[in-house]
């Protein structure tokens, strides 16, 4: 006897062998059971998550010899001819192949003669959607009105391409992509009635390759039984059937990115390249980690036995906005990947993003230890990546961890170069006249000064922005304070404990909520709002008023 893919060996032969689609078998069943199935039924989804099967289960299950049911015996001489293919009233039509108005107008002829054997004529019209206009036109009276003992199942993986005349006649049925947890949970099931050896990395890798097709799963597997050659299935051997590098490629990747070891990226790109991946696949696996990760950063509770202990490695060292940016630089990278020169250019740029934006910068995650087990300090990242840059400190400043941030901040008591107050509104009133931009301008909007005795001025940071501190935007900002001020000036930077409300950006913001509220009471205020307000009910809707423009000047 010639071999049997695992496909056909393991097609589901009842209602309750299905998985993945309880409500659409629930549906089928009982309208089986109540005797309330529609004449015409399509069948939607993508490619194999069961439409073909379904049909043939409920044309078993109108035609058994133990009578219409939602649960056919599935051994009368029916059911085995439906299963085996051979049942002369179960016809399959490929409408990719028949396309014609005459390949239908025959459909058509022949619905009109009783079954030769069966309670029902079935017709089976797969990928319904190639047929032509016509074929469809030639359709439509039958498919509304068919014969009594005729049963129309239409299946397609494109119903947005179906007339909606077509739609108009047919119960339609949705069904859904399965899992990769429930692909895989099935491919276990299958291995183990196989008597096949198999890890569990290997399954999860070739449930993820099935995209959400269980038939795709089993014929990836039928493929890595042959491969393996009687030995136990690996993930490592299904990634080198299916030419795909899998997450274990991506674990010193991010490792080196999370520790600024440029080398080691370099050495990545080289390592990476010579395996000839798949990139859009890589980056597929990419977004998806980042994904993974912010899920068990965020959700604890979400965590399952399939995590990584990688991923769970990597959740102790990033912070999780830091895994937002990274993560939104994956999406970016991956729909760029189609205009790049190259695939792999447009990856390693993916790579090179995310080592430009400081990814190892970002504060310590809450309850985790940065990768070199310091505070505040990653291994492998000693040296600030700005090179030369100001000195932060001085001999009176508090002390600073090894990334330049000071432990606690000087006083801000009122000096002799005057109270808070004061220094706050001099230092914004600066701020603005300052020649700098992007994320020095950030630094300086988010610090304030405290002290400025002489040419040493003292500035605090608010806690929330402490990631802007980096040595070579302080010394920008220095130069840019130098150049304005037009005296020497050493800018001694230090972190707060707490959210800073006198730092420029807060002040600003409080003077467009200033504005906006008074703004909204002037039109309270207006008599003609309140004429409205009290005659007709109306309300002033508060996100439709803007304070006025301040005067241009020309």
């Amino acid at each position: 006897m010639s071999y049997l893919a695992l496909a056909r060996k393991w097609r589901p032969r009842q209602f309750a062998d299905v998985v993945g689609q309880g409500p659409v078998v629930q549906a089928l069943r009982h309208a089986l059971d109540h005797d309330r199935l529609h004449p015409a039924i399509l069948l939607t989804g993508t490619r194999g998550v069961g439409k073909t099967t379904l049909a043939r289960i409920v044309a078993k299950g109108l035609n058994c010899s133990e009578g219409v049911s939602g649960t056919p015996c599935g051994v009368c001489d029916s059911c085995r001819e439906i299963d085996e293919g051979r049942a002369v009233d179960m016809l399959e039509i490929d409408a990719a192949s028949h396309t014609g108005v005459e390949n239908i107008r025959e459909v058509i002829e022949n619905a009109q003669y009783s079954p030769a054997r069966s309670r029902y004529k079935v017709y089976l019209i797969d990928e319904v959607h190639m047929l032509s206009r016509g074929a469809f036109n030639a359709l439509l009276k039958t498919l509304e009105e068919p014969p009594p003992h005729v049963k129309f199942i239409l299946a397609t993986t494109d119903p947005q391409k179906l007339p909606i005349t077509i739609l108009s006649r047919c119960l339609q049925f949705g069904l859904r992509r399965m899992t990769v947890a429930l692909i895989q949970a099935q491919l276990l099931q299958l291995v183990t009635a196989e008597n096949v050896v198999a890890d569990a990395g290997a399954l999860r890798a070739i449930a993820r390759a099935a995209d959400g097709s269980m038939r795709d799963a089993l014929s990836l597997l039928d493929q890595t039984i042959a491969f393996a050659s009687g030995e136990a299935l690996t993930e490592a051997a299904v990634d080198t059937l299916i030419g795909n590098v899998g997450r274990s490629a991506l674990w010193p990747v991010l490792d080196a990115l999370l520790a600024d070891d440029r080398p080691g990226v370099a050495a990545q790109f080289a390592r990476l390249e010579a395996l000839s991946p798949d990139y859009a696949a890589l980056a597929d696996e990419l977004v998806a980690v980042l994904q993974r990760l912010a899920v068990v950063q965020l959700l604890p509770d979400a965590r399952t036995e399939a995590d990584e202990a990688e991923l769970l490695s990597l959740s102790e060292r990033v912070h999780p906005e830091q895994v937002q940016v990274l993560y939104q630089i994956a999406v970016a990278g991956r729909r760029d990947l189609q205009w790049a020169p190259e695939p792999r250019l447009g990856f390693e740029m993916t790579l090179l993003r995310m080592l430009a934006f400081q990814i190892d910068d970002a504060p310590a995650p809450p309850g985790g230890t940065a990768a070199g087990g310091g505070s505040g300090s990653r291994s492998g990242s000693g040296q600030p990546r700005g090179g030369a840059a100001a000195d932060t400190r001085s001999a009176s400043a508090p002390a600073t961890t090894a990334s330049g941030v000071p432990n606690t901040p000087p006083p801000a008591a009122e000096t002799a170069s005057g109270s808070a107050g004061v220094l706050a509104q001099r230092w914004r009133l600066l701020v603005e006249r300052l020649p700098i931009d992007g994320f020095v301008k950030g630094l300086a909007r988010n610090c304030v000064l405290r002290e400025q005795g002489g040419a040493d001025w003292q500035l605090e940071l608010t806690v929330s922005a402490q990631y802007l501190l980096k040595p070579d935007r302080v010394e920008a900002l220095q130069n840019a304070v130098v150049e304005t001020h037009g005296e020497p000036v050493r800018l001694v930077m230090a972190v707060a404990e707490a959210e800073l409300d006198d730092v420029p950006a807060q002040l600003d913001a409080a003077d467009v909520r200033a504005q906006q509220a008074e703004a909204e009471a002037a039109v309270t205020r207006d008599p003609v709002v309140a004429s409205f307000t009290q005659q007709f009910g109306a309300r002033v809707r508060a996100g439709s008023i803007q304070p006025p423009a301040p005067p241009s000047v020309h």
